[in-house]
């Protein structure tokens, strides 16, 4: 068992800023696109709710994305194969760029009519979904693999909260920008599409730094995926640690997916709570962006001491309260009061489940072959992402009708998935 060892806040950058150029220009680009999502996001609901969507609606918008993130690594990695890493990333970036200013344009379309047919403003919203996630198609199980080649087994988890403190640093960056903005327009559409313009910014700037400074040579992105028959193969040959890990996962995400999207509607319009104190007033549109980041700091904070502590107490139980803060949030969060600091106590409390995600990521990556690490990633988060694909829109519809019912029946499946890894999940051997 490793000895006693002290928690540096520092340390996961500078273990970052020792890795080779082309991981630190692949890091800046993440980074810049990590603002543009993150300023975004989480607010695109209570956007096409102002156009005019209801719940049902804003649910089908969540279960799309869910769509989108299960199977754009297999035409993406095709193109990459196609154009190169270097090209295609490049492609990909300016894609995404477009999908922010379809986002910021969609008010302006106004409706559309096509013979009898009369298109809304927020179906806009839907086309900006397909092309804002074309970047987030490539990496995951590379950057899997690169990590679980340049760390220890016993470490994985230190190794995973490096790389993922530098990412979420723009998952806090992000909302606390989004809140200045929409606070300082007083309109949330207005606010809201400064954000956009923002977006757009970052996503260029990011797609400029990879495309100039970023060197293929060696690079694998693309050759992660091998076709239907491989991801077979792969699913049937996961490591045993895995097996109930993914089915705790599965419950614990189609959970998390039943109501996450509906969290910007809940504080803005069911609480209706803005905040008050400092010397600062905010709407409960700009709150809700404090409220981000209240979360990902506490993400922040906790994921190194937490990755450090499971090198004592094992892998599993670090994923275990991970997964029963996603599935407490959100029974907590609509039965709460209209009270800024319970809000406020609450999203900390949430930032909590991002704590668990380093051990997380290590007991997926940790059993797996050496060289497989990005295959078996990218298997796993397939299965999860696709299983999940109809959650949203099942929250939605219950939304619609309760939003009381469909955040406690949420909760019940997320307590289910975590029930089962507690009895049935596996520690991975290096952790043991």
């Amino acid at each position: 068992m490793p000895g006693d060892r002290s928690v540096d806040p520092r340390a996961p950058f500078r273990q970052l800023l020792s890795m080779e150029r082309d991981v630190l220009v692949l890091s800046a680009a993440m980074f810049a696109f990590s603002l543009g999502f993150q300023m975004t996001s989480r607010y695109v609901p209570r956007y096409m709710s102002v156009l005019g969507a209801g719940a049902g609606i804003i649910g089908l918008y969540g279960s799309l994305g869910n769509l989108v993130s299960a199977v754009y690594p297999y035409p993406g990695g095709a193109v990459s194969d196609r154009l190169g890493s270097r090209r295609a990333l490049t492609a990909f970036g300016l894609v995404s760029a477009l999908g922010f200013l379809f986002w910021l344009l969609a008010p302006r379309l106004d409706v559309l009519r096509v013979g009898p047919l009369a298109v809304p403003p927020w179906a806009w919203i839907f086309v900006g979904l397909f092309l804002t996630q074309a970047w987030k198609s490539f990496g995951l199980g590379a950057t899997f693999a690169v990590v679980k080649q340049s760390v220890p087994s016993d470490e994985l988890a230190a190794g995973f909260a490096s790389t993922e403190t530098f990412r979420r640093v723009g998952f806090l960056v992000g909302p606390l920008l989004a809140s200045v903005l929409i606070a300082s327009a007083g309109d949330f559409t207005l606010g809201f599409q400064w954000v956009l313009a923002a977006a757009v910014a970052f996503a260029v700037a990011g797609t400029a730094v990879q495309h100039v400074y970023y060197d293929p040579a060696g690079d694998s992105i693309g050759d992660e995926f091998e076709g239907v028959r491989q991801v077979l193969d792969d699913l049937r040959g996961l490591p045993a640690e895995l097996r109930p890990l993914l089915v705790a996962d599965v419950l614990v995400r189609f959970a998390n997916g039943m109501a996450y999207v509906f969290f910007v509607i809940v504080v803005t319009e069911f609480l209706g709570v803005g905040f008050t104190g400092f010397g600062v007033s905010l709407s409960p549109d700009a709150f809700f962006g404090v409220l981000l980041a209240v979360e990902m700091l506490v993400a922040l904070l906790s994921m190194l001491p937490v990755s450090r502590l499971a090198e004592r107490v094992g892998l599993k139980p670090v994923i275990a309260v991970g997964f029963a803060v996603y599935a407490a949030f959100p029974v907590l969060l609509v039965n709460a009061p209209a009270d800024q600091w319970a809000l406020v106590a609450l999203f900390a409390f949430s930032g909590l489940r991002f704590a668990g995600l380093p051990a997380h990521k290590a007991m997926i990556v940790g059993p797996a072959e050496k060289e497989a690490g990005g295959r078996v990633t990218g298997t796993y988060y397939l299965v999860r992402n696709a299983v999940g694909i109809p959650s949203t829109a099942v929250g939605g519809a219950i939304y619609a009708f309760s939003p009381t019912l469909s955040f406690t029946l949420a909760t019940v499946v997320g307590l289910l998935g975590t029930g089962y890894y507690l009895a049935f999940g596996r520690e991975f051997a290096a952790y043991a």
